[in-house]
């Protein structure tokens, strides 16, 4: 059994390695060792993440992709949702989340029972669907809380926005510049892919707006 696991944290002052030993352990405890790791800081409601991009790419028919909770894999809207499970299913991947116990039982086999591993496989796909459902519903309320939050503090005047790492910004720009590739630029800069690409927005804009003749 090939194990593929996958590790995430929403921004990159978060730590996407803190799950990486208890899943260790869980695999451990089944009786596996985990053969491949995929690590990234990219938000669950981005479907487009590269380091998930790359394991559908790598899995094969038969690895289980392990996550510590299915809100790791997905907190993505329905219609994405819907997509990247059937991506998952069209691989022949089957998930296994330590959050849930119905999932477990991929790790363990069942040749020979076909009866029992397309009910679990049923069963299975029906808890997937409902956990992604509610790690959904817990995106859009704390979205919804923090938007409330933001407008309080513009009201009273003591809204103040997000500090950015003006440095870090400066080396990606500095990397860009370079010629390298945003997977590489993130690697060097410790940052997650989409804080590149949003950096290279604003330097594409930015460098159009100084080459643009004065009218």
């Amino acid at each position: 059994m090939f194990i593929r696991a996958y590790l995430r944290a929403s921004t990159d002052e978060q730590d996407a390695n803190r799950a990486q030993s208890m899943l260790q352990s869980f695999a451990t405890d089944c009786g596996h060792k985990i053969a491949n790791w995929y690590t990234e800081n990219a938000s669950g409601a981005q479907a487009d993440r590269s380091e998930l991009q790359r394991l559908l790419k790598d899995a094969q028919p038969g690895d289980v992709l392990l996550v510590e909770a299915i809100d790791r894999l997905s907190r993505l809207p329905a219609g994405d949702w819907k997509r990247l499970r059937s991506e998952i299913e069209s691989k022949g991947l089957r998930v296994v989340a330590v959050d849930l116990p119905t999932s477990h039982q991929a790790m363990r086999s069942t040749e020979g029972d076909e009866f029992t591993a397309r009910m679990l496989d049923a069963i299975n796909g029906m808890m997937l669907d409902m956990m992604a459902a509610i790690a959904r519903k817990d995106y859009e309320d704390r979205r919804r809380r923090q938007a409330e939050g933001i407008a309080k503090a513009k009201a009273a005047g003591v809204y103040q926005g997000r500090p950015r790492d003006m440095d870090k910004r400066r080396k990606i720009k500095e990397l860009l510049k370079s010629g390298l590739s945003v997977r590489k630029v993130a690697e060097y800069a410790d940052c997650s892919t989409s804080t590149v690409q949003t950096v290279k927005k604003e330097f594409t804009k930015s460098a159009g707006a100084k080459k643009s003749p004065e009218r």
